[in-house]
């Protein structure tokens, strides 16, 4: 028996009352549990073909694993696809025949599909029925090669369709963002932050500028940029760090061309970094990505200090147990900044109060990403409204 929080509850009630709508819930409320409560019913009702979207390959395959742990538990006979291009235990596909054939030869069983909004229009193409689809971090859909399939999946055939983020995206025309009603329906639930946080479901950002000497004349240097992350990691007295660099080269600058990676080992920190151009490295060693993801999990479950450096792809989806701190290079826009608040903001297993957000502040970059920082911080955990982004 799953037993949910009163927010979760109010969600999968929603989801049961609609056949399509938005669903605002911060990171760290637990709406793949909400996803996988709305799952079990339908499957205990009559056999159903639910589709689970995710933005990147590693979620679905997190989301995957979230999903079986639970619905292994209830004896429910499922069959699992998985359409993008990326390794699972499972079958996989991305050619739209198989796809059907697939789903043919398990007609009388009930079947969960997870696929990426990058893969999303084969299973369009494959012209198999789908009776539920979940569309997790639901605001990279509205981007222009992945709004087509969705729209498709929204607005035909009357299946339900349910779109949860933290972080919605709105347009000015209408078109092509989440206050398109006719694709994305109504907004039939918004969880509030302060809630979870004075329910002790998630925990506050505490937000902490680190001003630093100004560089104003001359061209910043990778020595410039490990001396103020060094800075701001000893002023802040954690264990467990992310760090969104400004790009790739950044990041193998500061190892390559600077003493970071010996002044973190000196500290007693072990360094990791991830991006799609470099792949994945840990303390100078190059591994798998299966590899990197099962060290950092195992690092934040346990006592291991580390910092672990990316340019993009962990800011989104991927939970990461015992991160303490965020450390911005960077400026993003409200949706990235909020997504990645959302790392350090779970509970986790580590004894802390809040997540911290350090912001070195040592060029324009720096005093404009404090501010937008600070914007985003204020709208959601004060205000109790989510960051929308517009365009």
């Amino acid at each position: 028996m799953i037993k949910l929080r009163k927010h979760q509850q109010r969600v999968v009630n929603e989801m049961l009352k609609h056949q399509r709508g938005q669903l605002i819930v911060p990171t760290g409320g637990g709406k793949t549990m909400c996803m996988i409560t709305d799952a079990i019913s339908q499957f205990n009702s009559s056999n159903n073909t639910i589709v689970v979207v995710a933005p990147r390959i590693l979620l679905t395959q997190q989301l995957c694993e979230d999903f079986l742990e639970i619905i292994g538990l209830n004896d429910l006979l499922v069959r699992v696809l998985h359409v993008h291009s990326g390794d699972t235990s499972h079958y996989s596909t991305t050619k739209s025949k198989s796809i059907f054939n697939w789903a043919v030869n398990n007609w009388q069983k009930n079947k969960l599909i997870f696929t990426t909004y990058h893969s999303l229009h084969r299973i369009q193409q494959s012209s198999i029925p789908v009776n539920t689809i979940y569309f997790d971090e639901a605001h990279n859909s509205v981007q222009q090669h992945f709004h087509t399939p969705t729209r498709f999946f929204a607005t035909t055939n009357n299946r339900r369709c349910y779109f949860f983020t933290a972080t919605p995206h709105h347009s000015n025309n209408n078109e092509r963002g989440m206050n398109n009603e006719e694709v994305y329906g109504k907004v039939i639930e918004q969880v509030p932050a302060p809630e979870l946080v004075d329910a002790g479901v998630i925990l506050p950002p505490k937000v902490v500028v680190n001003q630093c000497e100004m560089i104003r004349d001359r061209k910043i240097t990778c020595e410039d940029d490990a001396d103020n992350i060094l800075s701001s990691i000893d002023s802040n007295s954690v264990d467990k760090i992310l760090i969104c660099a400004r790009r790739t080269s950044q990041i193998v600058r500061l190892f390559a061309d600077s003493k970071l990676g010996s002044e973190l080992y000196g500290r007693g920190y072990n360094w990791m970094y991830i991006t799609a151009k470099t792949g994945a490295v840990i303390n100078g060693i190059k591994v798998s990505r299966v590899k990197f993801f099962e060290t950092l999990n195992t690092w934040g479950k346990d006592n291991t200090r580390f910092v672990v450096l990316h340019h993009s792809i962990l800011s989104e989806g991927i939970n990461v147990n015992g991160l303490e701190a965020v450390l911005f290079l960077r400026s993003m826009n409200y949706t990235t900044i909020s997504q990645t608040i959302g790392r350090v903001i779970r509970k986790g297993n580590v004894n802390k109060q809040f997540g911290i957000v350090s912001i070195p502040v040592y060029d324009r970059v720096g005093i404009s990403t404090s501010k937008k920082v600070n914007s985003v911080v204020d709208t959601i955990f004060q205000q109790g409204k989510p960051a929308i982004s517009t365009k």
